[in-house]
């Protein structure tokens, strides 16, 4: 079987659209199936605050597997080889045990009790909502860990499709839960993480199967080249690290909005939005693989840069529909079952979200570089500026008194734009330096 690594990988529209076309589907439909499930959890007994209380619960669980975020593109850089392969089944073993222990803790009432009934200030039954939204979350978590070994092989072979597949199949399930739960009643938030958790179930094992005949192919042996754990280690550790912070970021604008006026009504619009803003969000930053696969071939080559403004664009279409009164009233009012008097903001919302689009694509394509350049600290140093200004975007504007959606709106803008111009900094700084040592 030839693999991706053989084959030619020079830049070309069609050939970068066909890799980028399933991983941006993938990034849309995985995170589509959060606002999927919504429709059971808000149709509980607690109706639409205890979305408030399960999107918090798995922030944390989400926070916790950001340890362990800079696994899938370590393993595209180094698991080309069996014994490469072999290693990163290694390293995704140790972080997968060590950060599902950690979440296990974080679920005990001695820590979850302060940071859901005081950080988040909500009340008793909601906070018990979110501590075991956290706590059972475990299963759905270890699916995303184990996940990554099979979709690290397709993703270095070009087959996104594959692994694209797979999670057409996850969301097909969850899909089909979401709208029979309801009839049979089935609802609330626990039963909204069964939908969820058995849909990822499924994705692994299709993952798993269609990944296995590049798995046979890898060249070289188990005991070939030695590529070891710790230096592995040592390359995803700041790209974890900077995808810690970059999920601590909800619980910033969690914080915030908590506290300004009309504290519920504005967290209700902020989580609801952000389960369609956050999808096609995602989706721009695939860009990230994209980059590492389809890298500059000279200097000063920026087609890519070009073909993310272009795909960020057409992505930013989405929430811009969702700003409609047609689709908009429906999936928010009658599927999310937002109050009425609410809409108009929630649409106008979503609307401001269609620009943010060409950011992500922007940010996912240098990333990339900087990955494939073995720099991943300037990575996190994109994500720990992400973390920092958005923390002081909104530091500054809760004084003036803004509404609490407005202050999300502006700090999720700011934030991804200060990470994009700190890692091309980096690069630029690091070029700089290289270019200075070669002189002397």
């Amino acid at each position: 079987m030839e693999t991706a690594y053989t084959a030619e990988r020079g830049f070309g529209i069609w050939k970068v659209t066909k890799f980028y076309a399933p991983l941006l589907l993938q990034a849309f439909s995985q995170s589509l199936t959060y606002p999927l499930v919504a429709g059971i959890v808000s149709h509980g007994v607690l109706g639409v605050n205890a979305l408030t209380a399960f999107s918090q619960g798995q922030m944390i669980m989400f926070m916790i597997g950001a340890l362990g975020g800079g696994l899938v593109m370590t393993g595209m850089v180094f698991a080309k080889t069996r014994k490469g392969y072999v290693e990163f089944k290694r390293l995704n073993t140790f972080m997968m045990v060590v950060l599902l222990a950690l979440q296990a803790l974080v679920a005990l009432p001695w820590f979850s009790e302060p940071i859901f009934g005081r950080i988040f200030a909500l009340p008793p039954e909601l906070a018990l909502v979110a501590r075991r939204t956290l706590l059972w979350g475990l299963v759905m978590n270890a699916c995303f860990f184990v996940r990554n070994v099979p979709m690290v092989v397709l993703f270095n072979n070009l087959e996104s499709g594959k692994a694209n597949m797979a999670t057409f199949t996850r969301i097909a399930v969850t899909m089909a839960f979401s709208a029979a739960f309801p009839v049979f009643g089935l609802v609330g938030p626990y039963w909204g993480l069964f939908a969820l958790t058995f849909g990822c179930f499924v994705e692994l094992a299709v993952t798993w199967l269609c990944a296995r005949p590049f798995v046979r192919a890898l060249p070289g042996s188990a005991d070939g080249e030695h590529v070891s754990l710790a230096e592995q280690l040592r390359f995803t550790l700041p790209l974890s690290l900077g995808g810690f912070l970059l999920m601590v970021s909800p619980l910033f604008v969690a914080a915030f909005v908590g506290r300004s006026a009309n504290a519920a009504d504005m967290l209700s619009i902020h989580y609801v939005t952000l389960g369609v803003a956050n999808p096609v969000s995602y989706a721009a930053l695939r860009m990230q693989a994209v980059s590492i696969e389809f890298p500059p071939e000279r200097e000063g080559d920026r087609r890519l840069l070009r073909y993310a403004l272009a795909a960020g664009a057409l992505l930013g279409v989405v929430p811009a529909l969702f700003a409609t009164p047609w689709i908009g009233n429906w999936y928010f009012g009658v599927y999310q079952n937002v109050p009425d008097r609410l809409l108009p903001t929630v649409r106008l919302a979503i609307g401001i979200y269609s620009f943010i689009c060409m950011i992500h694509a922007v940010r996912g394509r240098v990333e990339g570089i900087a990955a494939l350049r073995k720099r991943p600290r300037a990575v996190m140093c994109g994500q720990i500026g992400y973390t920092t200004a958005l923390f002081a975007t909104l530091a500054a504007t809760l004084p003036t008194g803004m509404p609490g959606w407005l202050m999300a709106v502006t700090a999720i803008f700011v934030a991804p734009a200060s990470a994009t111009a700190l890692v091309y900094a980096d690069l630029a700084y690091a070029r700089r330096s290289a270019t200075g040592r070669t002189r002397r």
